[in-house]
Formats: C-alpha cells, sequence, structure tokens
C-alpha cells in the first residue's frame, strides 16, 4: 500500500514544472513587448517630428518669399502681427526683422499659458526662424504689377502661414489674442480677428495712403483664403445625413459601390410632409469628398426620390474609411 501511494507521488514530483520558470518567462515576453513598443512609438514620435519640422521649414521660406520679393519693396503690409510689424517698419525705419521678434513674443507667452509650452516653444522657434530668413536670405523683386503683387505676395504669405499651422506652430500671433478675448468677450474668434484687421487697415490708410491700404487688404484676403485652403487640403468633405424607407440600399450603394464608411442610427420620424409620424426608421451618415456629393446624391434619388437629405461642410477628418477601401 506504501508502494502504490509513493510512485505516484515520485511521478508527479518529476512532472511537476519548475515553479520559477513561467514568472520569468512571462517577465521576458513582457520585457520583449515592451521593447518593441517602445521602438513602433519611438519610430512614430521621430516621423512626427520630421514632418512637422518640414513644414515650418517650408512655410517660413514661403512667408520670407511673399513678404521680400512682393510685399516688403512695394509698401504694401498685410493682416496680424505681421501686418502691425510691416506699419511700424515701414513708418519708422526699425528692423523688420527685430519688431516681428519683439511684438510675438506677448503673444508666444500667451500662447504657453493658453495651448501649452510645446506649442509655445515651436511658435517661438518659428518666429525667430523667420526673423533669420528675413534678415540673411535676399529675394529678388518678382513684378511691379501692384495687383500681381497684391495676390502672389498675400498668396505665398497664407501659404507660409497653413504650412506652420500644420507643423504645430504660427508665424502670427493673432490667433493666439483673439482665442483668449473670445473666452472674455461675446464674439467668435474670426469676429475679433476681423476688427483687429480692421483697425490695422485703417491706420495704415492714415498713415500711408489709402490706396496702399486698399491693395494691402487685397493681399490680406489672398493670404486669408490660401491659409484655408492649405489647412483643409485639396480635398474638402462633406457630410451626409441621410433619412429614408429605402436604407439599408442606399447603405449597400455607399459601403459596396462608393467604398465609403457609413453610420446607421435608428431614430424615429417626428413631423414632415405627410404630418405627425411615430414611425421607425434608419438614418445613414457618411462623409464623401465634394467630387463625389452629385454622384451620390444623384444615386440616393435613383432608389428613393423621396429622400431626405442634409449636407454639411467637415473642416478636419481622423479616423475612418476617409480614403475608399481596396477591392477584395
Amino acid at each position: 500500500m506504501l508502494i502504490e501511494q509513493l510512485i505516484p507521488l515520485r511521478l508527479r514530483t518529476r512532472r511537476a514544472p519548475r515553479p520559477a520558470a513561467a514568472p520569468v518567462l512571462e517577465a521576458t515576453l513582457a520585457s520583449r513587448h515592451d521593447y518593441g513598443l517602445f521602438y513602433r512609438l519611438s519610430g512614430q514620435w521621430l516621423r512626427q517630428l520630421l514632418v512637422h519640422g518640414a513644414l515650418l521649414v517650408v512655410g517660413v521660406f514661403c512667408a520670407a518669399l511673399g513678404l521680400k520679393a512682393f510685399l516688403l519693396p512695394n509698401g504694401f503690409i498685410d493682416g496680424g502681427v505681421t501686418g502691425i510689424s510691416l506699419l511700424v517698419s515701414q513708418v519708422t525705419g526699425i528692423s523688420l526683422s527685430a519688431l516681428i521678434v519683439a511684438i510675438n513674443i506677448p503673444f508666444i507667452i500667451l500662447g504657453y499659458f493658453q495651448i501649452g509650452p510645446r506649442f509655445a516653444l515651436k511658435t517661438l522657434l518659428t518666429i525667430l526662424t523667420l526673423a533669420g530668413v528675413l534678415l540673411v536670405v535676399s529675394f529678388p523683386s518678382l513684378t511691379q504689377d501692384k495687383l500681381l503683387i497684391a495676390v502672389f505676395g498675400g498668396f505665398f504669405l497664407g501659404a507660409g502661414v497653413g504650412l506652420a499651422m500644420r507643423g504645430g506652430g504660427v508665424l502670427d500671433g493673432t490667433e493666439i489674442l483673439a482665442v483668449y478675448i473670445s473666452k472674455k468677450l461675446p464674439g467668435s474668434i474670426g469676429d475679433i480677428i476681423l476688427i483687429i484687421n480692421i483697425i490695422i487697415f485703417g491706420v495704415a490708410a492714415w498713415l500711408l495712403s489709402v490706396e496702399t491700404a486698399l491693395y494691402s487688404i487685397l493681399a490680406y484676403l489672398s493670404a486669408a483664403k490660401t491659409v484655408d485652403f492649405v489647412i483643409a487640403g485639396i480635398e474638402e468633405y462633406t457630410g451626409l445625413t441621410i433619412i429614408s424607407a429605402q436604407s439599408e440600399a442606399i447603405r449597400q450603394l455607399i459601403t459596396d459601390k462608393m467604398r465609403r464608411g457609413a453610420t446607421v442610427y435608428e431614430c424615429t420620424r417626428g413631423f414632415g410632409s405627410h404630418g405627425h409620424q411615430h414611425l421607425r426608421i434608419e438614418a445613414i451618415f457618411t462623409v464623401v469628398t465634394r467630387l463625389e456629393v452629385i454622384h451620390l446624391t444623384d444615386e440616393i434619388r435613383k432608389l428613393d426620390p423621396h429622400a431626405f437629405i442634409v449636407m454639411q461642410s467637415v473642416s478636419d477628418i481622423r479616423g475612418g474609411l476617409i480614403k475608399k477601401r481596396p477591392l477584395h
């Protein structure tokens, strides 16, 4: 009886795993996972740093080209802090590079507290680089036509501001001031920027001339439109909400034929062309490029001529099926 009890005990003792092996193995696997995650995150951070740095550098040179090749030789100004710097430089003769840095310093400090230290550091380095480029690099005057000077000077300046914003910094502190004031007073950021620029161009008309102020306003409008174009990108997106009894067919049209993402909401009809209704129905939301809007709405009308479609502009998108899915 004693032998029969000892044999299974010895077998179990020999076959039992070492108690320290499992924790060591788990620790090794966890360590490898942590190293792999660290390298992936480091690679993503480095790529992001390089892309943002390239955008900031290109933005600085575009803005410098717009200023020194177009606006400065002809006495035109722009809106915001850059416009104030140009106006003060023309009236007093102080270096534009020094004025751009000096006038932007209070706004950089404000951005440090309002947005964050990383934003403030990027903005400071970008503005210092712009001041250095304006001081050292020379650009030839490309044209004497005032209309071309206003349009293309504003275009290159706006492209520089937009690229800098995509890189995480700004070349002009007006937006920071507008964000701060909008939290204290009624009015949107756009309204505050508009008021600031009206004051700047009014002073320009008084100190310089009405003609110079008018051309400067044209340059500012060109720059503002270019900033919107650079930030929003070439493709502008439109969000569509579709309410139809043929929701399943429309969903298949969007996902299978157009290869776009779609979100389906379950809702209840309220009041419409047929009066009060309390029928359950599905609403579909999707985002497409503006080039695809007409095609999508035409196809929806073929499926349901009475479909209710709401369209709105989408300024930015992150994640989701923005681009077409690959065919399988």
